[in-house]
């Protein structure tokens, strides 16, 4: 299996001690986060967009270009980049810069986007942003695999003989689909025979599997080879301790008061509030990754036994100091990655993958290889 660190920034005020991190701050902790993720053997770092809610990553290719200049080796993704609110004209140009910074290691994740309050800010109507993400992912393909495109659509003006630039490093880069809660993006996906990023975040492992076998079935009904049917899987944050119980007295009154401010009308898509408001409960049934290192690679595993899936995503405990959050994330790279790594290996990203080579396209993987 491989692991992917995520950050959607969430801005929030730790609800247990009141401590708010500066905006400044918090747009470098991400970038330093990113750095050591690289530095600890993490194969994927994404940053998540959001606009509206208490969230930084309205500017997320800002970010993502300056991970991009700053590491070399370790593999740049969103979380997703909400496709359906954007011109795919603008997201081509803006990740193709990412993509050519960093010499061939983006992989975009697109969505539909779990926030309905953003829909109107981006002149999208609540129940058109299925059809603009259909829509505009196929001008994205487009786009990226061709120049001169000339194209007319409904959710945006029409093309004539556009290339966009830059041009992507080596060839169109990977798209995954992000898929949190209805089959439609999992069917997009299966029909293009790209891979499915599950968010496996609010809900019950079952309901999450049921949209990953959907997926595979149709990927293999459009005729697609089954072996590159790659998935992945979200989580809640990581509380990583010496033993589950110290990990659930430490992080249970904030995660607990965070599912309650969550939970409240108006800060959540109606249909997705948070079913696991214990921290026992989280962590017996749910989406979090709270425990010691072994209780944690079990979970995961017991993920995989459903899922069956490829990637594996988590998110630090942002609201608490960073150097706790640092601490976690290089013990779970060596104390939890190495167990489910040997458990559950994977084709994504080796020589089996079409992508697998990618970042090494010309010989050049790091800024200093290419002087």
């Amino acid at each position: 299996m491989k692991f992917q660190v995520l950050d959607i920034l969430p801005h929030l005020t730790n609800p247990v001690s009141g401590r708010q991190v500066r905006t400044d701050e918090r747009f470098a902790q991400a970038l330093t986060s990113a750095r050591y993720a690289e530095e600890f053997g993490y194969d994927a770092v994404a940053l998540g967009e959001r606009h509206a809610g208490p969230f930084l990553s309205s500017g997320v290719t800002v970010l993502l270009g300056a991970i991009a200049a700053t590491t070399s080796r370790v593999r740049i993704q969103t979380g997703v980049s909400v496709l359906s609110i954007h011109d795919p004209l603008r997201v081509a140009e803006d990740y193709a810069t990412v993509d050519q910074l960093s010499r061939g290691r983006l992989e975009l994740v697109i969505g539909k986007g779990n926030e309905l309050r953003q829909l109107p800010m981006f002149g999208i109507e609540n129940g058109d942003q299925w059809d603009a993400l259909a829509e505009k992912y196929e001008l994205l393909r487009r786009l990226w695999r061709e120049e001169d495109v000339t194209w007319e659509g409904r959710f945006r003006g029409p093309l004539k003989d556009v290339t966009s630039l830059p041009r992507p490093f080596a060839g169109a880069p990977r798209i995954w689909h992000g898929s949190a809660t209805t089959a439609t993006s999992a069917e997009l996906a299966a029909k293009w025979g790209d891979p499915l990023f599950s968010a496996n975040a609010i809900q019950p492992r079952d309901n999450y599997t049921v949209l990953i076998e959907r997926y595979r079935e149709q990927y293999a009904e459009h005729g697609h080879d089954p072996r590159l049917a790659f998935v992945a899987a979200g989580a809640g944050f990581l509380y990583l301790a010496d033993t589950t119980q110290e990990a659930r007295e430490a992080f249970g009154p904030t995660y607990e008061k965070m599912v309650a401010f969550f939970n409240r009308p108006g800060n959540h898509t109606p249909g997705n509030a948070m079913t696991f408001a214990t921290v026992d409960d989280a962590i017996a049934r749910g989406p979090v990754l709270v425990g010691s290192p072994q209780q944690i690679a079990e979970k995961i595993l017991w993920w995989h036994e459903a899922f069956r899936h490829d990637l594996q995503s988590f998110s630090l405990p942002t609201m608490l100091p960073h150097e706790q959050q640092l601490e976690m994330l290089e013990r779970f790279a060596g104390e939890v990655v190495p167990v489910v790594r040997k458990a559950a290996p994977t084709a994504l990203w080796t020589d089996a993958d079409p992508y697998g080579g990618r970042p090494a396209a010309y010989g050049r993987t790091s800024p200093l290889e290419a002087r």
